[in-house]
């Protein structure tokens, strides 16, 4: 058994995690479904064992391109293999990515662009990520079957959905109503 303890840190003194306990082994990584999340709340190890991973699948696809395999062909492979590996499980792991890690998914989709695998015209990762955020959001709202559709806010029935007003005297003198 194992676990992980997040580390926190302020500017002027760290948080200590607390003892370890016996028998259990702490670590600094852990891989849940196959992405793999820092103690410091980091995805770039995640990210640079995808981009590996993926150039690999890439040489693979140039190396059809060169035994005559057809560019529409090819193409739909990198989509349906790469872009999906890449991709894969993004709606947990995009917000913890730094503007380097992004930098170095939009560079894999150039390098991609630059062979003729990825057309111009298709979207960037980060409009992808939000796709997939989008479509997560939108199954888990429309489905009442959805694991998460639970953790969801009760539905109201009145029309508007507006912030408490505002008890301070002293406001409402300055915004009166």
């Amino acid at each position: 058994m194992c676990k992980i303890v997040f580390s926190q840190t302020r500017r002027r003194r760290p948080i200590h995690p607390p003892p370890p306990l016996p028998d259990i082994t702490r670590v600094s990584t852990i891989k849940i479904l196959v992405v793999t999340i820092t103690n410091k709340l980091s995805v770039s190890e995640h990210i640079s064992s995808v981009i590996r991973s993926c150039a690999q699948s890439l040489h693979a696809l140039r190396t059809l391109r060169h035994q005559g395999m057809d560019q529409e062909l090819l193409q739909t492979v990198y989509r349906a293999v790469i872009i999906a590996k890449l991709m894969y499980a993004s709606s947990a792991w995009w917000e913890f990515t730094t503007a380097a890690d992004r930098q170095c998914l939009e560079s894999f989709l150039r390098r991609a662009r630059r062979s003729g695998l990825y057309h111009t015209d298709r979207p960037t990762v980060a409009q992808l990520a939000e796709d997939a955020d989008d479509t997560l959001f939108s199954s888990v709202t429309h489905s009442s079957n959805h694991l998460l559709h639970v953790l969801l806010p009760k539905h109201t029935n009145h029309p508007y959905h507006l912030r408490s007003r505002i008890k301070d005297p002293q406001l409402q003198t300055l915004c009166p109503a």
